[in-house]
């Protein structure tokens, strides 16, 4: 965020592309464009486009609009899951020759448009390195009237997975429990903000690691109830394989993965839980339960606990 606002400083770009997996961070950075723009009367200059209403002529249409009462025009392509080829080609030939007085931002969460980063101002929505998140989380509070000791800042980060998302949905509720107490403690925390789900799996990976079986089945009995969950077991495991039979820096090792740096250092704690033949026969058995449920042969509540079980006596 802080290079797309001193680019905008700089330079008003034709064509903005957001990509990545904190969506808090598209807001403000389409926020950050529309404020440099001075939009105004943005019933005529801000046009949006997503699944429902999307048509790509209609779209570049709404690029050659000129702006009424207004220096620029934004135009927002917000989330397309289906794209074609035609479509890709029609955008890529307006991004090459734009209508001057509109700005195009592409909100790409679903990496539909990524052919297109060098053709444009790419924005990185990732999120953020714990040191940034770190100080703008605490610069919300201060926003608030509020403070966070470190020990509950770095509670709130975890129990979010390092989501600004989150975190921002969260940080009314903390704030607003106790208007007389100007400081946010871990008790509270713990007491208010619910763990995301990969932050969970990580507590079952480690109970697994440590062959703690009443608490491992302890935590199954609550992820159970979520949708998706099999899947982000079955990812954590194959990335701890991986992690374990490369000497890849940790960056190098994100990219690849398409994880944060952070979330490498994190998983590499949990290597020493396992041998490597241990992830290995792990990793054949993820196989296995994946392609039994695909195939009808194992229901996914089965499948957890059939998993489970496995890699306790693996």
């Amino acid at each position: 965020m802080k290079k797309l606002k001193a680019r905008l400083k700089e330079n008003i770009e034709n064509c903005y592309l957001f990509e990545g997996d904190d969506y808090e961070l598209y807001s403000r950075g389409f926020s950050m464009i529309c404020r440099a723009c001075e939009l105004n009367l943005e019933e005529i200059n801000l046009a949006k486009f997503d699944d429902e209403n999307f048509n790509m002529k209609a779209l570049i249409g709404a690029c050659d609009v000129m702006p009424m009462g207004s220096e620029y025009r934004v135009v927002l392509l917000k989330n397309i899951e289906k794209l074609n080829e035609n479509d890709k080609k029609m955008l890529l030939n307006y991004i090459k020759n734009p209508t001057k007085t509109t700005i195009l931002v592409i909100f790409d969460y679903y990496n539909k448009f990524s052919s297109l980063k060098n053709e444009t101002s790419f924005v990185d929505c990732n999120r953020f390195d714990k040191a940034t998140l770190s100080s703008v989380v605490v610069n919300e509070f201060n926003k608030k009237g509020k403070k966070i000791s470190a020990e509950a800042l770095d509670t709130l980060i975890d129990y979010c997975n390092g989501y600004l998302t989150r975190i921002i949905c969260e940080i009314d509720k903390l704030v607003y429990y106790d208007l007389d107490d100007a400081l946010i403690t871990r008790k509270l925390i713990d007491n208010m903000v619910t763990k995301d789900n990969e932050v969970v799996i990580y507590e079952l990976t480690e109970a697994l690691g440590q062959r703690k079986a009443d608490k491992a089945l302890k935590i199954l009995e609550v992820l159970k109830k979520e949708s998706g969950i099999l899947g982000l077991i079955i990812n954590h495991f194959r990335r701890l394989f991986f992690i374990s039979i490369t000497d890849l820096p940790d960056k190098e090792l994100a990219s690849l993965l398409n994880v944060k740096e952070f979330a490498i250092s994190k998983q590499k704690g949990q290597i020493r839980n396992f041998s490597k033949m241990q992830l290995k026969k792990i990793y054949a058995l993820l196989e296995e339960v994946d392609y039994s449920i695909k195939s009808g042969a194992m229901l996914q509540e089965n499948a957890l606990y059939f998993l489970v079980l496995s890699i306790l006596y693996i």
